[in-house]
Parts: C-alpha cells; structure tokens; sequence
C-alpha cells in the first residue's frame, strides 16, 4: 500500500468518526423535524413528496424563508445554499416576486387560457436562449418529455440516445443509467484501474427505476459525457434509427462537469450529420450559468432545449422550445399540452424575476460570489491536503471529492463519499443548508451576501482541518 493510500485510508476513517459525531448532533438539534417526520410517514411514501428529499434517518423539514435564509421547523437558522435545487436563484421572498404574485393572485390564479403575461414570458425565454418557439409546461420532466416527443414526431425515428449517469426527469424514457444505479451494479469498485471491458458493462442499458417496462430498454442508448468519439461511433452505427441526443450541456447530476473544449461543437456537427435532433436539458444551468444559460456560455445553439427551475422565479415552471421546423411538430398533431401550462401566475413570477432581478449586473455579482467561494474551498483543500476539487460557473458550483476535476460519470464514481457524508452534517450543524448529495451543487442567490459566502468557507475551512487532523 503507497503512502497515498494509507493518508486516504487514514482520511475516510477519521471522516467516519467526523461523520457519526456530527450525524448525532444533527439529531438533537432537529428533534421538531423527527416529530413531523413520524406524521409525516402515515401519509407520504417516505415522509416527504419526493424522493429526492428523503433523508437517513428523516430529513430536515423547513417552515420558512426570507432573503439568503432559511428556517427550519425547530427554529434553526441557516444561509441556504440548496435553494430548492437550483430554484431560488432569485432567493426566498423576493420583493418583486411578492409583489408580483400578490397582484396575480387578486386577478385570478389559472384560467386553462392563455394570457398576455404567458405571450410576454415566451418572449422573453425565446430572447435569452435563442429560440424561434417555446411552449411552456409545469417541470423540468414535463419539459424533457414533451422535447423527446417532438423530436420523435420531426423525425419519425423512435430511439433516444443519453448520457451516461445523466438525469433528465422522472418519464420512463429516460430512467436508464441515472446516477443511483452505480450501487445496483456494483460498478464503484470496478471501475477503477480494471480493463475497459469490465467497466464497459456500465454502458448496457439499464433501468433506474423499478416499474418501467423492459421494452424501453429498445429505445433509448447510452453514451459517455466528453467523448466524441464514442458518439460518433454510436451515431455511424445506428444514426439512422435515432430521434435525439439528450444531454444536460454542463453535466450537473454528479455535481457540476464543464463540456471540455470542442467537444459541444463536435456534438452539434454529430448530431447534424445524421439528422439527430440533438436536446439540451438546461432545467439546472438555465438562467444559473449565464442570462442565456449554457447556450450563451459556450455559443453551441441546440435544435430543442428544456427549462425549468430557476426561469420561474420560485413558481412551478418549465418549458421546452427550439427551432421552428422542429417545434412545427406541436402544430401537426404531436401532443404537448397542460391545464396548467402558462398559467399565469408562475408566467407573472418568471417574468419578473427573468426581466427584473436577474439582470446583467446581477449575473456579475453571482460569478463574482461563486468564483469568492470555490477559491475559499480551493485554499482549504490545498492547504490540509484533501482529495478533492472545487468548481464553479455562475451561480453554480460545489466540491467533489476526487483530486482531479471531473470529466465524467466514471470519475464521479471515484469520489470518496464519506468525505462527503461527514461534510454534509457539518455544513448544516454550522449554520449552512445544503443538498443531500454529493452529486448535487450548491447555488447561490442575487440576495446572498459576502458576509453568507464567508460563513460557508470558514466553516468549510474548519472541516478540512478537522478532517486532517489539524484542528
């Protein structure tokens, strides 16, 4: 065993103790949210409404949030760094969303009938991402969904193609090689070091989830993220028989992995080549990266892209547009619709927030608090030595725990997660709301602060060196 090896090993048990320690204090400090969590349990599956926020034992319940804020049922206070996963870029109870909603809400909720404020917010998305036309939906899966519907239909094609360890929503399409199954099969301790064809048995196409139907596993393909290469591969296979490409351009389900330089272009000549409606899922780097999203940041235009998130300024929002000779497909009888679609008070509060808070000058301050905030981690790290890495784009970034930056799914699953489950608890036992996951990120807010910034790198800062022994 090298020395590296034995610091590791020395490492992971001390992130063990670290872990247990905090792990228990959490405990205490939330006993109102294990109360809720036992009602909770007689009636939602897991004592939450969506897996995602299910926590070991129970998960931390919040009761409010105002500004850069949050509260949680026992009364703790938190800076919020999880911000709905990405959502509350414009943070929690924005005057001018409050307003705006307030004002909604006096004339009329939903009417199933377009309004003007929906036309003025399709506009406004059209201009930000360079769209020819969008129809707006209620999630991020809606978004995806309803995009690989259309790309079938302009097409005639059936088979989908995706990324590996990608997540793009919950439809059972693209419920194969999602980032939990690394566990069902076994893979993180195979992939590293062993022959391409032990690890190449990852590329096999698996469901994630119970319940979807094996016959899908015929129409949807997977691929690795950063790798031309093996696209087009794929694509001079079996081209002719593929609907789609979808792809989150910045891979953001195994915390955040930047498009290495060429590779989007190279994907957008692919994809062209062999008539592949290529998609880009920017439900998470939409309106977070960039005002334009990854669209703008790296100048790769999509046929189809998806939203959802941060365009709603906290409401309940998605949507999906692109082309016109693709979304013609809508006009021709392929079903893309919704009681809910563009109702207009989460139209009112995407508006706002798209044409009111998250402006040019707001995008500055929220690069200048990411780039504050990732060189505060990097000089922690640096300084006692943890293999990990910091990255950050816009209002987005996190740590991984892995020396090197992640390129891909297979380096994700060479990330030492009880570093990161002895973070999690110490994070929030100190004053700072986060993911559950190591996959996720955390996302920073106009209405964050320097003072909020600094709270998450000193406490970081004291983890490190408690993690080293140093403290």
């Amino acid at each position: 065993m090298t020395a590296a090896e034995v610091d590791t090993e020395r490492m992971t048990a001390r992130a063990r103790e670290i872990g247990s320690r905090e792990g228990k204090r959490l405990l205490e400090r939330t006993r109102g949210s294990a109360a809720l969590f036992e009602r909770a349990a007689r009636v939602l599956p897991m004592g939450v409404s969506s897996n995602f926020q299910a926590g070991d034992p129970y998960p931390v319940y919040l009761a409010r949030g105002q500004g850069s804020n949050v509260w949680d049922v026992d009364g703790n206070e938190y800076v919020d760094f999880h911000s709905g996963f990405g959502v509350n870029v414009v943070g929690h109870a924005h005057p001018k969303i409050v307003e705006a909603l307030s004002d909604q809400v006096r004339n009329g909720i939903h009417f199933a009938v377009t309004t003007e404020v929906t036309v003025a917010l399709a506009e406004e998305i059209c201009r930000r991402f360079n769209l020819e036309r969008v129809r707006l939906v209620n999630s991020g899966t809606e978004a995806t969904m309803d995009a690989i519907r259309v790309a079938r239909a302009a097409t005639g094609r059936e088979i989908v193609l995706k990324i590996e360890g990608s997540y793009h929503g919950h439809h059972d399409t693209v419920l194969f090689s999602v980032v939990p199954e690394a566990d069902v099969l076994g893979i993180k301790e195979t992939v590293s070091g062993e022959a391409a064809d032990t690890a190449g048995d990852v590329y096999r196409t698996i469901p994630t989830s119970k319940g979807v139907p094996a016959a899908l596993t015929e129409l949807t393909l997977i691929v690795p993220f950063n790798d031309a290469q093996a696209l087009d591969h794929v694509l001079s296979e079996r081209g002719d028989e593929i609907a789609a490409l979808i792809m989150e351009p910045v891979m953001m389900n195994i915390g955040l992995v930047p498009p290495q330089p060429g590779y989007l272009e190279a994907v957008r000549d692919l994809c062209t080549k062999h008539g592949v409606v290529l998609i880009y899922d920017e439900v998470k780097s939409g309106a977070t990266i960039a005002p334009g999203g990854a669209i703008e940041r790296f100048g790769v235009q999509p046929d189809l892209a998806c939203f959802a998130k941060a365009i709603g300024g906290g409401s309940t929002i998605g949507a999906f547009g692109g082309s016109a000779s693709v979304m013609e497909a809508v006009s021709r009888g392929t079903a893309a619709q919704g009681t809910f679609n563009g109702n207009p008070l989460s139209s009112r509060a995407g508006l706002v927030a798209l044409t009111e808070i998250l402006t040019p000058d707001a995008y500055a301050r929220l690069e200048k608090l990411g780039t504050l905030l990732a060189d505060g981690c990097r000089r922690a790290i640096e300084e006692f030595g943890i293999p990990a890495n910091a990255v950050d784009m816009g209002a987005k970034g996190c740590v991984s725990y892995r020396p090197e930056p992640l390129t891909n799914y297979r380096d994700f699953l060479e990330c030492n997660v009880e570093l990161f489950a002895a973070s999690w608890p110490w994070l929030v036992n100190r004053g700072i709301f986060m993911t559950p996951g190591d996959e996720e990120q955390w996302t920073i807010s106009v209405q964050h602060s320097e003072e909020d910034i600094r709270l998450y790198v000193d406490a970081f800062g004291e983890f490190c060196a408690e993690l080293a022994g140093s403290s």
